[in-house]
């Protein structure tokens, strides 16, 4: 990963401190340098690509892994394996949400985004595109949206409205809290509870157990995320939880995985589920806490490869609660 401190860390003048953006062509700092955006995407596609960040797919995984759980949660209740139809549901919707989202907070935040060296070369930031055009963008994403969370049951459909609030606020959170992680982590999980209810046709206490094990999984991978703009952010006036930990960040990591594990533990309890839930999930609180033993705060290459492999975590949980069915 190229060196994360830019212009800001050397205390320049306001006229000098905007981050220098790569080339429009160029990967984005916490993109793969092998990304299929820039391997294979036509030019004029690229930056809309990247406003979706089709690019960089590790948050599309953790925007859909608590509602493939959630399905997951909800089907095993019931004896069986999730619904491969309903999973694609949720796969779809993910992806256009996460895209819309991420359009919407590069709106937000492109004042901000254009003085920090990760992300002065976002596509609204840098120029590539407009604002105007990342609300069209939005627009389309969100159609899709529509016609996934359209086809669902009711109570379904009541949640995905109800999520729109959460998504509305999160830009704004980081100027107004230290702790903006977790609000991404209710917004975030909200799938949890709308995979749940897309099955069950309600919310039980096993879904909301859920969810909150993944609000506190998200503090954790979102805080690691948070330590490659440490320096940046202070100067910008940025808050964000890795901050307000400083030198406590890992034990403070360790502790919301902990939270995470055994929250998990306990929806896999209240539901019921067979015992290879709880064998499987082991391997849920072990990568958890490999991943709080090898973090280094100071080292934000590392933190970027911790973070990505949250994918592989949650994918993990998934499937304990899918093995959560099994009586052989």
């Amino acid at each position: 990963m190229p060196e994360r401190a830019g212009a800001l860390s050397r205390g320049m003048t306001d006229a000098e401190t905007a981050a220098t953006p790569p080339a429009p062509d160029a990967p984005l700092p916490d993109a793969d340098r092998d990304n299929w955006v820039d391997r294979f995407a036509p030019v004029p596609w690229r930056p809309w690509l990247k406003l979706g960040r089709f690019d960089r797919p590790a948050g599309t995984w953790l925007l859909m892994l608590p509602a493939w759980q959630g399905v997951a949660l909800a089907a095993a209740m019931r004896g069986h394996g999730p619904d491969p139809v309903m999973l694609a549901k949720m796969a779809v919707g993910a992806l256009a949400m996460r895209a819309a989202g991420c359009a919407y907070n590069d709106i937000v935040d492109r004042d901000i985004d254009r003085q920090v060296a990760r992300t002065a070369g976002r596509p609204v930031a840098s120029g590539a595109v407009s604002v105007r055009g990342a609300f069209g963008f939005i627009g389309a994403c969100c159609a899709v949206g529509l016609a996934v969370l359209l086809s669902l049951s009711p109570a379904a459909i009541a949640l995905g409205i109800a999520s729109l609030a959460l998504v509305a606020v999160y830009p704004f959170m980081k100027r107004i809290t230290w702790w903006p992680q977790a609000w991404l982590g209710l917004t975030f999980n909200w799938g949890a509870l709308l995979g749940f209810a897309a099955v069950a046709g309600t919310v039980g206490l096993p879904a909301l157990l859920l969810y909150a094990g993944g609000l506190f999984w998200t503090l954790g991978y979102d805080t690691i995320y948070a330590l490659q703009d440490m320096e940046d952010d202070a100067l910008v006036g940025v808050r964000s939880s890795a901050r307000r930990l400083g030198g406590l960040v890992r034990p403070g990591v360790a502790g919301f995985y902990a939270g995470a594990f055994l929250l998990a533990l306990a929806a896999g309890a209240s539901a019921g589920l067979t015992n290879l839930f709880g064998v499987v999930i082991l391997a849920y609180g072990w990568h958890l806490a490999s991943q709080a033993r090898r973090l280094q705060p100071q080292d934000g290459s590392l933190a970027l490869k911790l973070f990505r492999s949250n994918r592989d975590a949650g994918l993990i949980l998934f499937a304990a609660l899918v093995g959560g069915a099994w009586n052989g």
